[in-house]
Protein backbone atom coordinates (compact mmCIF):
# COMPACT_ATOMS: atom_id res chain seq x y z
CA UNK A 1 0.00 0.00 0.00
CA UNK A 2 1.26 3.44 -0.83
CA UNK A 3 2.81 5.73 1.76
CA UNK A 4 1.01 9.04 1.55
CA UNK A 5 1.67 12.41 3.11
CA UNK A 6 3.38 13.25 6.39
CA UNK A 7 2.00 12.47 9.81
CA UNK A 8 1.70 14.96 12.60
CA UNK A 9 4.24 14.82 15.42
CA UNK A 10 1.62 13.41 17.80
CA UNK A 11 0.65 10.58 15.49
CA UNK A 12 4.28 9.80 14.69
CA UNK A 13 5.07 9.37 18.39
CA UNK A 14 2.12 7.06 19.09
CA UNK A 15 1.79 5.19 15.81
CA UNK A 16 3.93 2.12 15.02
CA UNK A 17 7.38 3.26 13.93
CA UNK A 18 7.45 0.83 11.01
CA UNK A 19 5.02 -0.28 8.30
CA UNK A 20 1.60 -1.26 9.58
CA UNK A 21 0.66 -4.80 8.57
CA UNK A 22 -2.97 -5.88 8.33
CA UNK A 23 -3.24 -9.68 8.39
CA UNK A 24 -6.33 -10.91 6.52
CA UNK A 25 -7.66 -14.39 7.18
CA UNK A 26 -8.71 -15.15 3.59
CA UNK A 27 -6.98 -14.94 0.17
CA UNK A 28 -6.18 -11.92 -1.97
CA UNK A 29 -9.32 -10.91 -3.85
CA UNK A 30 -11.64 -12.14 -1.10
CA UNK A 31 -14.16 -9.87 0.61
CA UNK A 32 -12.04 -9.14 3.72
CA UNK A 33 -8.98 -8.54 1.53
CA UNK A 34 -10.89 -5.92 -0.48
CA UNK A 35 -12.13 -4.26 2.71
CA UNK A 36 -8.60 -4.18 4.16
CA UNK A 37 -7.18 -2.57 1.03
CA UNK A 38 -9.89 0.09 0.89
CA UNK A 39 -9.29 0.97 4.54
CA UNK A 40 -5.51 0.65 4.32
CA UNK A 41 -5.21 3.13 1.47
CA UNK A 42 -6.85 5.92 3.42
CA UNK A 43 -5.22 4.95 6.71
CA UNK A 44 -1.79 5.25 5.06
CA UNK A 45 -2.67 8.74 3.84
CA UNK A 46 -3.90 9.79 7.28
CA UNK A 47 -0.88 8.73 9.31
CA UNK A 48 1.93 9.01 6.78
CA UNK A 49 2.93 5.39 7.31
CA UNK A 50 3.03 2.48 4.89
CA UNK A 51 0.18 -0.03 5.27
CA UNK A 52 0.69 -3.55 3.94
CA UNK A 53 -2.17 -6.02 3.54
CA UNK A 54 -1.01 -9.58 4.23
CA UNK A 55 -3.50 -12.34 3.24
CA UNK A 56 -2.97 -15.55 5.26
CA UNK A 57 -5.66 -17.97 4.14
CA UNK A 58 -6.51 -21.49 5.28
CA UNK A 59 -8.28 -23.50 7.96
CA UNK A 60 -11.38 -21.25 7.85
CA UNK A 61 -9.33 -18.27 8.99
CA UNK A 62 -7.35 -19.95 11.77
CA UNK A 63 -4.00 -19.63 9.97
CA UNK A 64 -4.35 -15.86 9.70
CA UNK A 65 -5.40 -15.51 13.33
CA UNK A 66 -2.37 -17.52 14.45
CA UNK A 67 -0.07 -15.31 12.37
CA UNK A 68 -1.40 -12.20 14.09
CA UNK A 69 -1.30 -13.85 17.52
CA UNK A 70 2.39 -14.70 17.07
CA UNK A 71 3.37 -11.20 15.87
CA UNK A 72 5.03 -8.63 18.12
CA UNK A 73 2.65 -6.73 20.40
CA UNK A 74 3.92 -3.34 19.23
CA UNK A 75 0.86 -2.27 17.25
CA UNK A 76 2.58 -2.81 13.89
CA UNK A 77 0.46 -5.90 13.13
CA UNK A 78 -3.33 -5.80 13.15
CA UNK A 79 -5.78 -8.58 12.33
CA UNK A 80 -8.76 -8.02 10.06
CA UNK A 81 -11.19 -10.79 10.95
CA UNK A 82 -14.82 -11.13 11.89
CA UNK A 83 -17.74 -13.25 12.95
CA UNK A 84 -16.24 -16.43 11.56
CA UNK A 85 -13.06 -16.30 13.63
CA UNK A 86 -14.42 -14.58 16.75
CA UNK A 87 -18.00 -15.90 17.01
CA UNK A 88 -18.65 -18.98 14.85
CA UNK A 89 -15.47 -20.98 15.50
CA UNK A 90 -15.35 -20.30 19.27
CA UNK A 91 -19.02 -21.27 19.50
CA UNK A 92 -18.77 -24.51 17.52
CA UNK A 93 -15.25 -25.81 18.13
CA UNK A 94 -14.07 -27.04 21.50
CA UNK A 95 -10.39 -26.56 20.63
CA UNK A 96 -8.74 -23.67 18.80
CA UNK A 97 -5.08 -22.63 18.69
CA UNK A 98 -6.07 -19.18 19.92
CA UNK A 99 -8.32 -17.67 22.57
CA UNK A 100 -10.41 -14.98 20.92
CA UNK A 101 -10.96 -13.13 24.20
CA UNK A 102 -7.51 -13.40 25.80
CA UNK A 103 -5.20 -13.12 22.78
CA UNK A 104 -6.78 -10.09 21.10
CA UNK A 105 -8.47 -6.78 21.79
CA UNK A 106 -11.05 -5.65 19.28
CA UNK A 107 -10.66 -2.06 18.14
CA UNK A 108 -13.77 -1.61 15.99
CA UNK A 109 -15.89 -3.23 13.35
CA UNK A 110 -15.04 -1.68 9.99
CA UNK A 111 -17.62 -3.14 7.58
CA UNK A 112 -20.56 -5.50 7.34
CA UNK A 113 -22.65 -7.07 4.61
CA UNK A 114 -25.30 -9.75 4.20
CA UNK A 115 -24.37 -12.81 2.16
CA UNK A 116 -26.10 -13.73 -1.09
CA UNK A 117 -27.42 -17.18 -1.95
CA UNK A 118 -26.66 -17.81 -5.62
CA UNK A 119 -27.00 -20.71 -8.03
CA UNK A 120 -25.76 -21.70 -11.45
CA UNK A 121 -28.19 -20.33 -14.08
CA UNK A 122 -28.76 -23.76 -15.63
CA UNK A 123 -30.27 -24.96 -12.37
CA UNK A 124 -33.46 -23.21 -13.41
CA UNK A 125 -34.43 -21.80 -10.01
CA UNK A 126 -35.37 -18.20 -9.24
CA UNK A 127 -36.08 -18.29 -5.51
CA UNK A 128 -35.24 -20.10 -2.29
CA UNK A 129 -38.56 -21.92 -2.60
CA UNK A 130 -37.61 -23.17 -6.06
CA UNK A 131 -34.23 -24.32 -4.78
CA UNK A 132 -35.76 -26.26 -1.90
CA UNK A 133 -38.23 -27.96 -4.24
CA UNK A 134 -35.44 -29.02 -6.63
CA UNK A 135 -33.14 -30.18 -3.83
CA UNK A 136 -35.90 -32.31 -2.31
CA UNK A 137 -36.44 -33.95 -5.70
CA UNK A 138 -32.69 -34.59 -6.06
CA UNK A 139 -31.36 -35.42 -2.58
CA UNK A 140 -27.57 -35.55 -2.37
CA UNK A 141 -27.11 -34.49 -6.00
CA UNK A 142 -26.53 -30.76 -5.55
CA UNK A 143 -23.25 -29.36 -4.21
CA UNK A 144 -22.75 -26.09 -2.35
CA UNK A 145 -19.39 -24.38 -2.03
CA UNK A 146 -18.08 -22.49 0.99
CA UNK A 147 -14.98 -20.52 1.89
CA UNK A 148 -13.84 -23.35 4.17
CA UNK A 149 -15.00 -25.86 6.74
CA UNK A 150 -16.26 -23.95 9.75
CA UNK A 151 -16.66 -20.69 7.86
CA UNK A 152 -19.85 -18.64 8.02
CA UNK A 153 -20.68 -19.69 4.47
CA UNK A 154 -20.40 -23.33 5.55
CA UNK A 155 -22.85 -22.58 8.37
CA UNK A 156 -25.15 -20.87 5.88
CA UNK A 157 -25.21 -23.94 3.63
CA UNK A 158 -25.96 -26.22 6.56
CA UNK A 159 -28.74 -23.89 7.68
CA UNK A 160 -30.30 -24.33 4.23
CA UNK A 161 -30.07 -28.10 4.61
CA UNK A 162 -31.53 -28.28 8.10
CA UNK A 163 -34.14 -25.53 8.03
CA UNK A 164 -35.17 -26.43 4.48
CA UNK A 165 -35.28 -30.19 5.06
CA UNK A 166 -32.94 -30.88 2.14
CA UNK A 167 -29.66 -32.71 1.57
CA UNK A 168 -26.91 -30.96 -0.39
CA UNK A 169 -23.20 -31.79 -0.32
CA UNK A 170 -20.66 -29.39 1.18
CA UNK A 171 -17.54 -28.62 -0.90
CA UNK A 172 -15.05 -26.47 1.09
CA UNK A 173 -12.61 -24.10 -0.62
CA UNK A 174 -9.74 -21.91 0.57
CA UNK A 175 -11.75 -18.74 0.04
CA UNK A 176 -15.07 -17.76 -1.53
CA UNK A 177 -13.49 -16.61 -4.82
CA UNK A 178 -12.47 -20.19 -5.58
CA UNK A 179 -15.97 -21.47 -4.83
CA UNK A 180 -17.48 -18.80 -7.08
CA UNK A 181 -15.13 -19.77 -9.91
CA UNK A 182 -16.32 -23.37 -9.70
CA UNK A 183 -19.95 -22.20 -9.56
CA UNK A 184 -19.45 -20.25 -12.79
CA UNK A 185 -18.09 -23.30 -14.62
CA UNK A 186 -20.77 -25.59 -13.16
CA UNK A 187 -18.60 -27.74 -10.88
CA UNK A 188 -20.92 -26.84 -8.00
CA UNK A 189 -24.51 -25.60 -8.10
CA UNK A 190 -24.95 -23.34 -5.04
CA UNK A 191 -22.95 -20.86 -2.99
CA UNK A 192 -23.62 -18.67 0.00
CA UNK A 193 -21.11 -15.88 -0.60
CA UNK A 194 -20.34 -12.21 -0.25
CA UNK A 195 -21.86 -9.83 -2.80
CA UNK A 196 -18.56 -7.95 -2.78
CA UNK A 197 -17.13 -10.65 -5.02
CA UNK A 198 -20.32 -12.33 -6.28
CA UNK A 199 -22.43 -9.56 -7.79
CA UNK A 200 -20.18 -8.58 -10.73
CA UNK A 201 -20.69 -12.09 -12.10
CA UNK A 202 -24.48 -11.86 -11.73
CA UNK A 203 -24.57 -8.76 -13.92
CA UNK A 204 -22.89 -10.78 -16.66
CA UNK A 205 -25.41 -13.61 -16.28
CA UNK A 206 -22.84 -16.15 -15.13
CA UNK A 207 -24.50 -16.57 -11.72
CA UNK A 208 -28.11 -16.28 -10.57
CA UNK A 209 -28.65 -14.59 -7.14
CA UNK A 210 -31.86 -15.66 -5.41
CA UNK A 211 -31.79 -14.17 -1.89
CA UNK A 212 -29.82 -12.32 0.76
CA UNK A 213 -29.23 -13.70 4.24
CA UNK A 214 -30.09 -10.90 6.66
CA UNK A 215 -33.38 -10.47 8.49
CA UNK A 216 -34.31 -7.44 6.37
CA UNK A 217 -33.73 -6.60 2.73
CA UNK A 218 -30.27 -5.23 2.09
CA UNK A 219 -30.58 -1.53 1.10
CA UNK A 220 -27.68 -2.04 -1.32
CA UNK A 221 -29.47 -5.02 -2.95
CA UNK A 222 -33.13 -4.00 -2.67
CA UNK A 223 -34.38 -6.27 -5.46
CA UNK A 224 -33.38 -9.47 -3.65
CA UNK A 225 -35.72 -10.98 -1.02
CA UNK A 226 -34.33 -12.48 2.17
CA UNK A 227 -34.06 -16.22 2.72
CA UNK A 228 -35.71 -15.52 6.08
CA UNK A 229 -39.06 -14.90 4.35
CA UNK A 230 -39.10 -18.51 3.10
CA UNK A 231 -37.13 -20.09 5.95
CA UNK A 232 -37.97 -18.34 9.25
CA UNK A 233 -34.89 -18.26 11.47
CA UNK A 234 -32.42 -18.18 8.59
CA UNK A 235 -29.91 -15.43 9.28
CA UNK A 236 -26.18 -15.37 8.58
CA UNK A 237 -24.34 -12.11 7.93
CA UNK A 238 -20.70 -11.16 7.80
CA UNK A 239 -18.77 -8.41 9.45
CA UNK A 240 -15.11 -7.57 9.78
CA UNK A 241 -13.25 -5.75 12.50
CA UNK A 242 -9.69 -4.81 13.31
CA UNK A 243 -8.04 -6.50 16.27
CA UNK A 244 -4.75 -5.83 18.07
CA UNK A 245 -2.56 -8.19 20.08
CA UNK A 246 -3.85 -8.18 23.66
CA UNK A 247 -0.48 -7.00 24.99
CA UNK A 248 -0.35 -3.91 22.78
CA UNK A 249 0.18 -0.80 24.97
CA UNK A 250 -3.20 0.85 25.78
CA UNK A 251 -2.09 4.31 24.63
CA UNK A 252 -1.13 2.87 21.25
CA UNK A 253 -4.43 1.02 20.95
CA UNK A 254 -6.25 4.29 21.66
CA UNK A 255 -4.37 5.99 18.83
CA UNK A 256 -4.99 3.08 16.46
CA UNK A 257 -8.70 3.13 17.28
CA UNK A 258 -8.96 6.87 16.67
CA UNK A 259 -7.22 6.70 13.28
CA UNK A 260 -9.11 3.61 12.11
CA UNK A 261 -12.54 4.96 13.02
CA UNK A 262 -11.66 8.28 11.36
CA UNK A 263 -10.90 6.36 8.17
CA UNK A 264 -13.99 4.13 8.28
CA UNK A 265 -16.29 7.12 8.69
CA UNK A 266 -14.74 9.11 5.84
CA UNK A 267 -16.87 9.71 2.76
CA UNK A 268 -14.17 8.09 0.63
CA UNK A 269 -14.23 4.76 2.48
CA UNK A 270 -18.03 4.75 2.80
CA UNK A 271 -18.42 5.25 -0.96
CA UNK A 272 -15.86 2.62 -1.87
CA UNK A 273 -17.40 0.06 0.48
CA UNK A 274 -20.88 0.77 -0.89
CA UNK A 275 -19.61 0.05 -4.40
CA UNK A 276 -18.73 -3.39 -3.03
CA UNK A 277 -22.14 -3.78 -1.29
CA UNK A 278 -20.73 -3.23 2.21
CA UNK A 279 -21.59 -0.72 4.96
CA UNK A 280 -18.97 0.93 7.17
CA UNK A 281 -18.91 0.83 10.98
CA UNK A 282 -17.19 2.64 13.81
CA UNK A 283 -17.52 0.97 17.23
CA UNK A 284 -15.88 1.45 20.57
CA UNK A 285 -13.92 -1.59 21.78
CA UNK A 286 -16.67 -2.22 24.35
CA UNK A 287 -19.37 -2.15 21.68
CA UNK A 288 -17.42 -4.60 19.54
CA UNK A 289 -16.89 -6.93 22.51
CA UNK A 290 -20.63 -6.89 23.25
CA UNK A 291 -21.44 -7.62 19.61
CA UNK A 292 -19.05 -10.58 19.54
CA UNK A 293 -20.53 -11.99 22.76
CA UNK A 294 -24.08 -11.71 21.38
CA UNK A 295 -23.15 -13.30 18.04
CA UNK A 296 -21.23 -16.13 19.71
CA UNK A 297 -24.21 -16.96 21.90
CA UNK A 298 -26.57 -16.86 18.89
CA UNK A 299 -24.36 -19.17 16.82
CA UNK A 300 -24.03 -21.56 19.78
CA UNK A 301 -27.84 -21.76 20.00
CA UNK A 302 -28.07 -22.41 16.26
CA UNK A 303 -25.39 -25.09 16.47
CA UNK A 304 -27.15 -26.82 19.36
CA UNK A 305 -30.48 -26.72 17.53
CA UNK A 306 -28.89 -28.22 14.42
CA UNK A 307 -26.61 -30.67 16.20
CA UNK A 308 -23.74 -28.94 14.45
CA UNK A 309 -20.20 -29.09 15.80
CA UNK A 310 -16.99 -28.38 13.90
CA UNK A 311 -14.45 -30.49 15.84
Amino acid sequence: MALCGASSAGIAQDFPSRALRIVVTFPAGSSPDIVARILGNLLAAQVGQQVVVDPRSGAAGVIGVEAAKNAAADGSTLLLAGGNEFATLPALRSKLPYDADRDFVGLTRVASVAYVIAVHPTLGVASVGDLLKLAKARPGELNYGSSGTGSATHIGGEMLNILGGIKTVHVPYKGASLAITDLIVGQIQIVVASPIFLMPHTKAGRIKPIATTGLARDPLLPDLPTAHTTLPGFEITQWWGLFAHAKTPPALMKTLHAEITKATQSAEVREQLARHYASSHADTPAELAAHIKSERERIARIGKRMGLALD
